[in-house]
């Protein structure tokens, strides 16, 4: 009887003290917190649709007690399309439509509603903005040749939601924070001060990108492998009689959002009566009129806009910056893609870090180091910013409950992702991290993405979706 009264105490102490913890994979399948889609129902008369032609949505977990006017805002990430065919394979996806995406989504990590994992935001009204436009919720054109019908609406999608979701409290808005993971984290960089003129004056706002600052570098064969497709996802084209002429080239007056592509069946006579010199027919996602315009009038290439350094010092919201100095997506696509690989020499050091030569190893570290001189303006003189640049081969740090507060939580200075934003967002001290260089930091949940069909020592499924390769032409989606 006293063994039995003895085990139920413990058993009541244990279920009281960590009700969040989970014994095993069922019960934590059991407790995660799956939030419902919520679609934007008036999208269509704006024009906001995904690329397939579907409704835009999100998902939203209220907020309750002292969070109960605190808003979080997250972009979906899930890359980039940057020519008619990844675009139209994309628009059968659930990365460019609605109909395929899961009714329910897992908010864990910056979105979980539990006081343990998420110590201050839990309580507020949290939503994940799903991605189903191919520029990082930046395109405002149609294309349309008779037969295919492509919507690159992600800046009017933005603007839908948001419209959507002040009424329902955003607008009152006291405190607010716009995040993103990848895409969406570069999301971020182009809607965050747009994101402050919706809400009160009096609101404090402030926004993150996690493993969105992508770098404009060369890779290890000395190319702008990233550079160039940027230029092209800013200012898609269709090649016509076989050859192929960026945006830059061709004469922007007859440029209109919606093209006819003649390689794709349409009537080109109009346009032959302009640009015929070219015979190319160049098609936009209508980008480039959305990027910062400070940025845009100074720079000669308007379009390298698209990558946050450029349009960084631009920015007056205050301003997190959350990545890591080796980032596995930048170590796979901008420094060593494909392309500049044909023979496989980093396959090995790709897969696991510790493969990896004296010499690719150089590479890493220059790699890093440009990415710290490239934020050093940023470090140096920007009060009110934030940062938590890690030393970890991971991509995306902020939505996983393993990376974002647990006991073994990657850390700087014994300071977790969740409590160095939080510190940032609530000045409660500074909060400007930035790590050793590899392999010093013991703290890491090296996230490293096997090939398709392989298991993944760290890696979900979903998460590793975000990981798939440039084509040797660069021209294919980044799903």
């Amino acid at each position: 009887m006293n063994i039995f009264f003895v085990a139920l105490v413990l058993l009541c102490v244990v279920t009281v003290a960590a009700p969040w913890r989970v014994v095993s994979e069922d019960n934590e399948e059991q407790h995660r917190l799956l939030v419902n889609t919520t679609f934007v129902k008036n999208a269509r008369a704006g024009g906001a649709l995904c690329l397939d032609g579907s409704l835009p949505a999100y998902h939203l977990h209220r907020g309750f007690g002292a969070g109960l006017n605190n808003w979080l805002l997250q972009f979906e990430g899930g890359g980039w399309c940057n020519d008619l065919p990844s675009c139209l394979e994309r628009a059968q996806s659930r990365r460019g439509s609605t109909r395929y995406m899961t009714k329910f989504e897992v908010f864990s990590g910056i979105l979980s509603s539990n006081a343990s994992q998420n110590p201050d935001f839990y309580n507020w009204n949290r939503v994940k903005l799903r991605y189903c436009d191919g520029a990082s919720f930046t395109g405002d054109a149609i294309f349309d040749n008779g037969t295919t019908r492509l919507h690159f609406k992600g800046q009017k999608i933005w603007e839908a939601i948001i419209h959507d979701l002040l009424p329902k409290g955003l607008g009152k808005a006291r405190k607010a924070l716009l995040s993103g993971c990848s895409a969406g984290g570069l999301a971020t960089f182009h809607h965050c001060d747009n994101f402050a003129k919706y809400l009160p004056t009096n609101a404090s706002v402030k926004c993150l990108s996690d493993a969105g600052f992508f770098l404009d570098g060369r890779d290890v064969s000395l190319n702008h492998t990233m550079r160039y497709f940027v230029k092209s996802l800013v200012t898609l084209q269709v090649n016509f009689n076989k050859r192929v002429i960026y945006f830059s080239l061709c004469s922007r007056k007859f440029h209109k959002s919606v093209i006819i592509s003649p390689k794709l069946g349409g009537n080109i006579n109009s346009l032959k009566r302009k640009a015929l010199s070219d015979r190319v027919c160049c098609v936009q996602q209508g980008v480039e009129k959305n990027l910062n315009r400070n940025c845009t009038s100074t720079l000669f290439f308007p379009d390298l806009c698209f990558f946050p350094q450029y349009v960084l010092r631009y920015i007056s919201t205050p301003y997190f910056i959350l990545n890591s100095a080796y980032d596995v997506f930048q170590f796979h696509h901008t420094l060593v893609p494909p392309s500049a690989d044909m023979h496989g020499h980093w396959n090995k050091c790709k897969l696991d870090p510790a493969a990896c030569t004296p010499p690719q190893i150089a590479i890493l570290q220059a790699f890093r180091l440009d990415m710290l001189a490239t934020l050093r303006p940023f470090a140096i003189y920007s009060g009110r910013g934030g940062m938590f640049i890690n030393s970890c081969f991971a991509h995306c740090q902020s939505e996983s409950q393993d990376t974002w507060f647990e006991d073994d939580s990657p850390r700087i200075n014994n300071k977790t992702i969740a409590e160095a934003v939080g510190d940032w967002y609530f000045s409660r001290t500074r909060s400007k991290e930035i790590d050793c260089p590899y392999p010093c930091d013991t703290t890491c949940h090296n996230l490293i993405p096997y090939p398709r069909g392989n298991a993944n020592r760290r890696l979900n499924s979903k998460v590793f979706s975000c990981y798939t390769s440039f084509p040797a032409s660069h021209s294919k989606a980044i799903l």
